[in-house]
Protein backbone atom coordinates (compact mmCIF):
# COMPACT_ATOMS: atom_id res chain seq x y z
CA UNK A 1 0.00 0.00 0.00
CA UNK A 2 1.11 3.44 -0.89
CA UNK A 3 2.48 5.78 2.11
CA UNK A 4 0.03 8.57 1.53
CA UNK A 5 2.84 11.23 3.21
CA UNK A 6 4.43 11.05 -0.24
CA UNK A 7 1.34 11.78 -1.95
CA UNK A 8 1.10 15.17 -3.70
CA UNK A 9 -1.83 17.20 -3.58
CA UNK A 10 0.05 19.30 -6.45
CA UNK A 11 0.58 16.54 -8.54
CA UNK A 12 -1.97 16.02 -11.45
CA UNK A 13 -1.28 12.42 -11.96
CA UNK A 14 -4.56 10.85 -11.11
CA UNK A 15 -4.72 6.87 -11.09
CA UNK A 16 -7.83 6.99 -13.59
CA UNK A 17 -7.97 3.17 -13.28
CA UNK A 18 -8.34 3.83 -9.56
CA UNK A 19 -10.69 5.65 -9.48
CA UNK A 20 -12.83 4.24 -11.91
CA UNK A 21 -12.75 0.66 -9.47
CA UNK A 22 -13.35 3.16 -7.12
CA UNK A 23 -16.43 4.31 -9.00
CA UNK A 24 -17.70 0.48 -9.63
CA UNK A 25 -17.38 -0.37 -6.08
CA UNK A 26 -19.02 2.52 -4.10
CA UNK A 27 -22.24 3.25 -6.59
CA UNK A 28 -23.65 0.69 -5.58
CA UNK A 29 -23.85 1.37 -1.29
CA UNK A 30 -24.75 5.48 -2.62
CA UNK A 31 -27.62 4.20 -4.66
CA UNK A 32 -28.66 2.60 -1.62
CA UNK A 33 -27.84 4.95 0.62
CA UNK A 34 -29.02 8.11 -1.28
CA UNK A 35 -31.02 7.24 -4.34
CA UNK A 36 -29.45 10.16 -6.18
CA UNK A 37 -30.78 11.35 -9.34
CA UNK A 38 -28.36 13.19 -11.15
CA UNK A 39 -29.97 15.37 -14.12
CA UNK A 40 -28.46 16.89 -17.20
CA UNK A 41 -25.05 14.45 -18.31
CA UNK A 42 -25.62 15.17 -21.47
CA UNK A 43 -24.97 18.88 -20.87
CA UNK A 44 -21.35 17.92 -20.50
CA UNK A 45 -18.82 19.18 -23.25
CA UNK A 46 -15.37 17.39 -24.06
CA UNK A 47 -12.58 18.76 -22.71
CA UNK A 48 -11.44 21.01 -19.95
CA UNK A 49 -14.69 22.91 -18.16
CA UNK A 50 -14.79 24.31 -14.57
CA UNK A 51 -17.49 22.92 -12.73
CA UNK A 52 -18.84 24.94 -9.97
CA UNK A 53 -20.89 23.04 -7.69
CA UNK A 54 -22.80 24.12 -4.12
CA UNK A 55 -20.43 22.46 -1.32
CA UNK A 56 -22.36 20.22 1.30
CA UNK A 57 -21.72 17.85 4.22
CA UNK A 58 -18.75 19.25 5.51
CA UNK A 59 -15.45 17.47 4.64
CA UNK A 60 -16.88 14.27 3.58
CA UNK A 61 -18.81 16.43 0.63
CA UNK A 62 -20.78 12.94 0.06
CA UNK A 63 -22.68 14.61 -3.40
CA UNK A 64 -19.24 14.85 -5.00
CA UNK A 65 -18.98 10.56 -4.87
CA UNK A 66 -22.55 10.73 -6.21
CA UNK A 67 -21.62 13.39 -9.07
CA UNK A 68 -18.13 11.50 -9.63
CA UNK A 69 -20.08 7.79 -10.22
CA UNK A 70 -23.01 9.79 -12.34
CA UNK A 71 -20.20 11.02 -14.54
CA UNK A 72 -18.55 8.07 -14.91
CA UNK A 73 -21.10 5.70 -15.52
CA UNK A 74 -22.73 7.92 -18.26
CA UNK A 75 -20.03 9.31 -19.60
CA UNK A 76 -16.38 7.33 -18.98
CA UNK A 77 -13.53 8.58 -15.65
CA UNK A 78 -12.63 10.97 -18.20
CA UNK A 79 -15.47 13.29 -17.72
CA UNK A 80 -14.89 12.89 -13.95
CA UNK A 81 -13.36 15.92 -12.74
CA UNK A 82 -10.56 16.48 -10.48
CA UNK A 83 -11.39 18.24 -6.86
CA UNK A 84 -10.06 21.13 -5.79
CA UNK A 85 -10.01 21.07 -1.94
CA UNK A 86 -8.78 23.38 1.16
CA UNK A 87 -5.29 22.89 2.33
CA UNK A 88 -6.98 21.81 5.55
CA UNK A 89 -8.64 18.80 3.90
CA UNK A 90 -5.50 17.59 1.45
CA UNK A 91 -2.96 17.71 4.88
CA UNK A 92 -5.09 15.60 6.79
CA UNK A 93 -3.86 11.66 7.17
CA UNK A 94 -7.18 10.21 5.68
CA UNK A 95 -8.33 12.57 2.75
CA UNK A 96 -4.36 13.04 1.97
CA UNK A 97 -5.30 9.18 0.39
CA UNK A 98 -7.65 11.44 -1.76
CA UNK A 99 -4.79 12.54 -4.06
CA UNK A 100 -4.58 9.70 -6.66
CA UNK A 101 -8.05 9.96 -7.00
CA UNK A 102 -7.45 13.66 -8.13
CA UNK A 103 -8.07 15.17 -4.77
CA UNK A 104 -6.04 18.16 -5.18
CA UNK A 105 -4.77 21.51 -3.24
CA UNK A 106 -7.31 24.51 -4.69
CA UNK A 107 -4.14 26.83 -6.75
CA UNK A 108 -5.00 28.34 -9.62
CA UNK A 109 -1.42 26.69 -10.75
CA UNK A 110 -2.93 23.48 -10.27
CA UNK A 111 -6.12 23.97 -12.32
CA UNK A 112 -4.15 25.39 -15.08
CA UNK A 113 -2.04 21.90 -15.20
CA UNK A 114 -5.30 20.25 -15.29
CA UNK A 115 -6.75 22.24 -17.90
CA UNK A 116 -3.06 22.21 -20.28
CA UNK A 117 -4.14 18.26 -19.99
CA UNK A 118 -7.94 18.72 -20.92
CA UNK A 119 -9.46 17.54 -17.95
CA UNK A 120 -12.15 19.21 -15.63
CA UNK A 121 -11.91 20.85 -12.46
CA UNK A 122 -15.15 20.81 -9.70
CA UNK A 123 -14.65 23.44 -7.21
CA UNK A 124 -16.41 25.05 -4.48
CA UNK A 125 -16.67 28.84 -4.35
CA UNK A 126 -18.33 29.30 -1.48
CA UNK A 127 -15.73 27.00 0.49
CA UNK A 128 -16.44 26.53 4.40
CA UNK A 129 -18.95 29.43 4.36
CA UNK A 130 -21.09 27.31 1.98
CA UNK A 131 -20.54 23.54 3.81
CA UNK A 132 -21.08 24.73 6.91
CA UNK A 133 -24.02 26.95 5.87
CA UNK A 134 -26.97 26.78 8.80
CA UNK A 135 -29.46 24.01 8.70
CA UNK A 136 -31.93 26.90 7.55
CA UNK A 137 -30.36 27.99 4.77
CA UNK A 138 -29.49 24.66 3.18
CA UNK A 139 -31.52 25.32 0.17
CA UNK A 140 -29.44 28.60 -1.10
CA UNK A 141 -26.05 29.10 -2.81
CA UNK A 142 -23.92 31.05 -0.39
CA UNK A 143 -20.57 31.89 -2.35
CA UNK A 144 -19.54 34.66 0.30
CA UNK A 145 -18.59 36.65 -2.26
CA UNK A 146 -15.80 34.62 -3.93
CA UNK A 147 -15.48 35.35 -7.40
CA UNK A 148 -11.40 33.52 -7.60
CA UNK A 149 -13.70 30.52 -10.02
CA UNK A 150 -14.68 33.57 -12.73
CA UNK A 151 -11.50 34.67 -12.55
CA UNK A 152 -10.08 31.62 -12.97
CA UNK A 153 -12.28 30.31 -15.81
CA UNK A 154 -11.83 33.33 -17.74
CA UNK A 155 -8.22 33.75 -18.02
CA UNK A 156 -8.03 30.03 -18.32
CA UNK A 157 -10.76 30.50 -21.40
CA UNK A 158 -13.12 27.44 -19.98
CA UNK A 159 -16.63 27.45 -19.66
CA UNK A 160 -18.37 27.26 -16.46
CA UNK A 161 -20.63 24.24 -15.88
CA UNK A 162 -23.01 25.12 -12.71
CA UNK A 163 -23.50 22.07 -11.23
CA UNK A 164 -26.38 21.84 -8.49
CA UNK A 165 -27.56 19.23 -5.55
CA UNK A 166 -30.44 19.45 -3.13
CA UNK A 167 -30.49 17.45 -0.20
CA UNK A 168 -27.15 16.92 -0.02
CA UNK A 169 -26.77 19.55 2.70
CA UNK A 170 -28.92 17.21 5.13
CA UNK A 171 -26.62 14.43 5.92
CA UNK A 172 -25.75 16.11 8.75
CA UNK A 173 -27.25 18.97 10.58
CA UNK A 174 -25.46 22.33 10.98
CA UNK A 175 -26.75 24.71 13.72
CA UNK A 176 -25.50 28.12 14.66
CA UNK A 177 -22.88 30.05 16.41
CA UNK A 178 -20.73 29.51 13.46
CA UNK A 179 -18.48 32.61 13.76
CA UNK A 180 -18.86 33.22 17.60
CA UNK A 181 -17.01 29.80 17.97
CA UNK A 182 -14.61 30.42 15.01
CA UNK A 183 -13.84 33.57 16.97
CA UNK A 184 -13.25 32.08 20.34
CA UNK A 185 -11.57 29.20 18.95
CA UNK A 186 -8.94 31.35 16.46
CA UNK A 187 -10.07 29.08 12.94
CA UNK A 188 -9.33 31.70 11.02
CA UNK A 189 -5.65 32.41 11.63
CA UNK A 190 -4.76 28.63 12.10
CA UNK A 191 -6.89 27.04 9.56
CA UNK A 192 -8.48 29.91 7.11
CA UNK A 193 -12.02 28.64 8.11
CA UNK A 194 -14.39 31.75 9.10
CA UNK A 195 -16.75 29.75 10.44
CA UNK A 196 -17.32 26.59 13.02
CA UNK A 197 -20.49 25.80 14.12
CA UNK A 198 -22.39 23.23 16.31
CA UNK A 199 -22.94 20.06 14.10
CA UNK A 200 -25.40 17.19 15.01
CA UNK A 201 -24.32 13.81 13.27
CA UNK A 202 -24.22 10.41 13.56
CA UNK A 203 -22.73 8.82 15.38
CA UNK A 204 -21.53 11.72 17.46
CA UNK A 205 -24.36 13.44 18.37
CA UNK A 206 -23.29 17.42 19.49
CA UNK A 207 -20.20 18.67 18.79
CA UNK A 208 -18.32 21.57 17.98
CA UNK A 209 -17.54 21.82 14.25
CA UNK A 210 -17.65 19.79 11.88
CA UNK A 211 -16.84 16.12 12.57
CA UNK A 212 -14.01 14.99 10.18
CA UNK A 213 -15.79 11.26 9.40
CA UNK A 214 -19.47 10.79 10.22
CA UNK A 215 -22.28 8.49 9.37
CA UNK A 216 -24.52 10.32 6.89
CA UNK A 217 -28.69 10.47 7.33
CA UNK A 218 -30.01 8.67 4.28
CA UNK A 219 -31.27 11.50 2.59
CA UNK A 220 -32.60 11.52 -0.82
CA UNK A 221 -30.01 13.60 -3.10
CA UNK A 222 -31.63 15.30 -6.00
CA UNK A 223 -29.16 17.11 -8.45
CA UNK A 224 -28.67 18.65 -12.17
CA UNK A 225 -25.78 19.49 -14.05
CA UNK A 226 -26.81 22.87 -16.03
CA UNK A 227 -25.75 24.32 -19.31
CA UNK A 228 -22.41 25.14 -19.87
CA UNK A 229 -21.94 28.92 -19.53
CA UNK A 230 -19.25 30.12 -22.08
CA UNK A 231 -18.21 34.26 -20.79
CA UNK A 232 -17.81 36.58 -23.64
CA UNK A 233 -15.18 38.00 -23.33
CA UNK A 234 -12.45 36.06 -21.44
CA UNK A 235 -9.05 36.05 -21.03
CA UNK A 236 -6.08 37.89 -18.57
CA UNK A 237 -7.95 41.56 -19.26
CA UNK A 238 -11.52 40.23 -18.73
CA UNK A 239 -10.41 38.27 -15.50
CA UNK A 240 -8.76 41.74 -14.28
CA UNK A 241 -11.86 43.62 -14.69
CA UNK A 242 -13.72 43.56 -11.30
CA UNK A 243 -17.14 44.90 -12.57
CA UNK A 244 -17.34 42.05 -15.14
CA UNK A 245 -16.29 39.70 -12.86
CA UNK A 246 -18.99 40.94 -10.68
CA UNK A 247 -21.61 40.23 -13.44
CA UNK A 248 -20.30 36.92 -14.42
CA UNK A 249 -20.71 36.05 -10.63
CA UNK A 250 -23.94 37.22 -10.40
CA UNK A 251 -25.17 35.44 -13.74
CA UNK A 252 -23.93 31.56 -12.06
CA UNK A 253 -25.20 32.42 -8.67
CA UNK A 254 -29.00 33.24 -10.20
CA UNK A 255 -28.60 30.16 -12.14
CA UNK A 256 -27.74 27.86 -9.69
CA UNK A 257 -30.49 29.66 -7.09
CA UNK A 258 -32.72 28.83 -9.27
CA UNK A 259 -31.97 25.44 -10.12
CA UNK A 260 -31.77 24.39 -6.61
CA UNK A 261 -35.09 26.03 -5.04
CA UNK A 262 -36.77 24.07 -8.26
CA UNK A 263 -35.16 20.68 -6.80
CA UNK A 264 -35.77 21.06 -3.51
CA UNK A 265 -39.67 22.23 -4.00
CA UNK A 266 -39.35 18.77 -5.97
CA UNK A 267 -37.67 16.69 -3.22
CA UNK A 268 -40.39 18.22 -0.81
CA UNK A 269 -43.17 17.48 -2.50
CA UNK A 270 -41.84 13.58 -4.04
CA UNK A 271 -39.91 12.19 -0.60
CA UNK A 272 -36.81 13.87 1.14
CA UNK A 273 -35.28 10.57 2.22
CA UNK A 274 -33.54 7.64 0.85
CA UNK A 275 -35.61 4.52 2.17
CA UNK A 276 -38.49 5.96 4.79
CA UNK A 277 -41.76 6.57 3.60
CA UNK A 278 -43.44 5.56 0.24
CA UNK A 279 -43.22 8.69 -1.55
CA UNK A 280 -39.80 8.84 -2.91
CA UNK A 281 -40.23 9.27 -6.87
CA UNK A 282 -36.95 8.61 -8.31
CA UNK A 283 -35.88 6.05 -10.54
CA UNK A 284 -34.90 2.71 -9.16
CA UNK A 285 -31.17 2.54 -9.64
CA UNK A 286 -30.68 6.03 -8.90
CA UNK A 287 -28.82 7.35 -11.03
CA UNK A 288 -30.14 8.99 -14.36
Amino acid sequence: MSDPSHFDPDDIARDDQRLANAAERMGPALDFWFRPEIRGLDRMPGGPALLVGNHNGGSMSPDSFVIAVALYRELGVDYVPYWLAHDMVVSMPLFREMVPFGVLRASSAVAHEVFAAGRKVLVYPGGEQDTLRPWAERDRIIFAGRTGYVRLALRERVPVIPTVVAGAHEVFVVLGAGPVLARLLLTKPLFRVKTWPLTLSLPWGLTPGPPPLYLPFPVRMLGEILDPIEFEPNGPDAAADDAYVQRCDDLVRARMQSALSRLALERRSTGRYAFFGRRWAGRKGGQG
